[in-house]
């Protein structure tokens, strides 16, 4: 079927190399756009997190290369440079993988459930510059019924655990009672506002949001009891925080080394808990040289990820059983409409050829001067008599070999849901 799901992840990259090949939104759209005009892919589907960067599209030659040539070229890399860090599954393997991803047990926290709202926005937008076609439409509409399933069916999405909610934990770990602290949160996306919220359950004293949308920051933080600011006087608050979680899709950071040394000044060095949950990172990783700056990166939450991924396994293996029967069906089914869709064209071309043959005829013999009513119920005749023919012989002939399963299957086809079934033939004694 040449399907291919190309990409890097924190399996297989570290952030560094994460960063260089993200996507904003804007660059998705451009990006999809660039490969359908270069005929570089039939359909295709770009999924940018801060985990991941992955790539699924059909071609029609079963060649991946031109698509790995291009993301180098895209992100003006040096050719193979991306060789160690990338995987690439063809077929049933991208199948399983697209719905491994989408189930979240291919993600940082096992089961993670924002994972598969992340993949339906990328479905989304790959609709909108219309580089979603047959193959892909069924193949995601599929991936969500798995996915739904497998929350349905398992216990992989039981308790609330996420990298927003392993940052807060580990944010416990570092200060034990966080009533008497304060948090400032940079973004206000879906993964802030699980921070915010499991914050506020664990009883923090003081909430910040700092975004570029001012009006997100004030909506999140007036539900929770915070206090919103805009971007542009994050310096201005920064000594107040004791501790810092980022998570915005900034192209350039947003706290800086010279920012992080005047806060620390004016805190007279207590120390700073920071947690850069972003791709591209919002700190500048350099803070980590102050004595009193704690710094963490998604990379760095492994441990407590390692944690949760051991309590969930048990569902993760009933949800791999899963997987494997839809990816094998889908592909079956695939397969299957792929046999059949030929037989259809050949079996409709043959009636239409029928169907002309016939009307000819009865065209040259109105244009003769013959009775209009004769001819039509002439043409009706003549063409039932030769769209049943050839069904009409096989089912004699399958009647005199008694060939009971040929029969019955082409009732099923033949006709209408509501008619009563056939005797079955009575083979003699």
């Amino acid at each position: 079927m040449n399907l291919f799901a190309l990409g890097v992840n924190h399996e297989t990259a570290p952030v560094d190399i994460r960063e260089t090949v993200s996507f904003t939104a804007e660059r998705v759209f451009s990006a999809l756009q660039q490969l359908k005009d270069d005929q570089l892919v039939a359909e295709s589907i770009i999924l940018s997190t801060c985990n991941r960067t992955e790539i699924y599209f059909t071609v029609k030659d079963a060649q991946a290369q031109g698509v790995i040539d291009w993301l180098h070229a895209f992100f003006e890399l040096t050719p193979d440079s991306l060789t160690p860090y990338v995987y690439l599954h063809q077929d049933l393997n991208a199948v399983q993988h697209i719905m491994r991803v989408a189930c979240g047990l291919n993600s940082l926290v096992l089961g993670e459930p924002q994972i598969l709202g992340q993949i339906k926005d990328a479905y989304n937008l790959a609709h909108k510059t219309e580089s979603v076609h047959h193959t892909l439409e069924h193949l995601f509409q599929q991936v969500f019924r798995t996915a739904k399933q497998v929350r349905t069916d398992t216990a992989i999405g039981s308790s609330p655990v996420s990298v927003a909610f392993s940052a807060v934990s580990l944010a416990k770990q570092f200060f034990g009672d966080l009533s008497n602290q304060t948090a400032l949160l940079i973004g206000a996306g879906e993964t802030i506002e699980l921070v915010a919220r499991h914050l506020h359950e664990s009883h923090i004293g003081r909430i910040i949001i700092a975004n570029r949308t001012f009006s997100r920051a004030h909506s999140l933080a007036e539900t929770l009891g915070g206090f919103a600011i805009e971007l542009d006087q994050l310096t201005g608050h920064l000594h107040e925080a004791d501790m810092v979680i980022a998570s915005t899709g900034s192209p350039v950071q947003l706290v800086s080394k010279a920012d992080v040394k005047q806060a620390l000044k004016k805190r007279r060095n207590r120390p700073m808990f920071m947690v850069d949950i972003a791709v591209p990172r919002d700190i500048d990783a350099n803070v980590n040289e102050f004595e009193d700056v704690y710094l963490y990166s998604v990379d760095d939450l492994q441990e407590i990820i390692s944690e949760n991924k051991r309590s969930r396994q048990d569902a993760a293996n009933e949800a791999e059983e899963i997987i494997q029967m839809q990816a094998e069906r889908f592909i079956c089914q695939y397969q299957a409409i792929q046999c059949v869709n030929p037989l259809i064209r050949t079996y409709r071309h043959q009636a239409d050829k029928i169907k002309q043959q016939v009307l000819q005829q009865a065209l040259h013999q109105l244009e003769l001067g013959q009775d209009p009513q004769s001819v039509i119920h002439r043409l009706a005749h003549q063409l039932t008599n030769k769209l049943i023919h050839t069904p009409s012989h096989q089912l004699h002939e399958a009647g005199l070999a008694g060939n009971q399963d040929l029969i019955n299957m082409a009732e099923t086809l033949l006709l209408e849901s509501n008619h009563h079934p056939t005797k079955a033939i009575e083979k003699p004694e």
